[in-house]
């Protein structure tokens, strides 16, 4: 029962803390050392990516017609070998460009990074770090730019950006929506650009462990809890999505930096005391 229970707690906070500006990869490493919870499969990183396959499908979900409208679009750009003036067509493209830094460094340096920094008081270092960069991005990003008028360079540094996230503690989501800003979009339409982008970079990590299961490289899967931890997973990052959209609207990301920080203090000062 302990085991399924933290299942359902672990998979509730990646589903908010992954689209959420928070860093989910962090919230996994601190929550266990915070309520000193150390099941080696809940603590795996076979579980974390398999929490991940929750908000993957929470992504395809909640962004189903637009990526209807997208696959086509990108094909044909293909075939045609133009945008023609599609925004659906250039955005497809956008997205492929977004990916591929983070693709690439991945699979170099995903491994490396997971084992090297998933201690506590390095990831309360990195939520604060990553807070102070967002913080500034809500402040000098102009916000004037239009989706459909984001260029292909910035669209590769957005995805330069979105690969930093592969150390826990700066978020995916929150790295990624600092980037879109500072290129010049508005909080929207960069929370939706990060969402989007996310897609193909989160199939590609679920793909890529996936892998490394069939060939027996993560260890022994236990099932209830994989259930319980995605399915979780999955309902509050539908929820998480839908919430952040709507905030940003008319809000800034104050709530999210000042959090990461408080969170920080927290870890730092139960490692200390332990």
């Amino acid at each position: 029962m302990d085991q399924l229970f933290q299942a359902l707690v672990l998979g509730i906070v990646q589903g908010l803390t992954e689209f959420l500006p928070i860093s989910s990869s962090g919230h996994l490493i601190v929550v266990p050392y915070l309520l000193h919870w150390n099941d080696p499969f809940i603590t795996s990183l076979g579980f974390t990516v398999a929490l991940h396959a929750g908000t993957l499908a929470a992504l395809l979900l909640y962004f189903r017609d637009d990526w209807f409208r997208l696959v086509p679009a990108g094909l044909a750009a293909v075939r045609d070998r133009s945008f023609r003036g599609d925004p659906d067509r250039r955005l497809a493209w956008l997205l492929v460009v977004s990916t591929i830094p983070g693709a690439i460094l991945g699979v170099l340096l995903n491994d490396p990074i997971e084992n090297a920094i998933r201690q506590p008081n390095l990831v309360a270092i990195l939520l604060v770090i990553a807070a102070g960069v967002l913080w500034l991005a809500d402040r000098w990003g102009t916000g004037r730019r239009p989706l459909d008028q984001l260029g292909m360079p910035s669209a590769l540094g957005i995805g330069v950006a979105q690969a930093l996230a592969l150390f826990p503690g700066v978020s995916r989501s929150g790295i990624s929506i600092a980037a879109s800003l500072f290129a010049g979009l508005d909080r929207h339409d960069a929370a939706r650009y990060s969402f989007l982008m996310a897609t193909p970079i989160t199939a590609l990590a679920v793909a890529y462990e996936l892998v490394k299961l069939v060939r027996g490289d993560v260890g022994a899967v236990e099932v209830m809890p994989l259930v319980v931890g995605v399915v979780a997973a999955f309902i509050s990052g539908m929820l998480a999505i839908a919430v952040l959209l709507r905030y940003v609207r008319t809000r800034s990301f104050d709530v999210f930096v000042l959090y990461r920080i408080g969170l920080a203090v927290v870890v730092v000062g139960v490692f200390l005391a332990r």
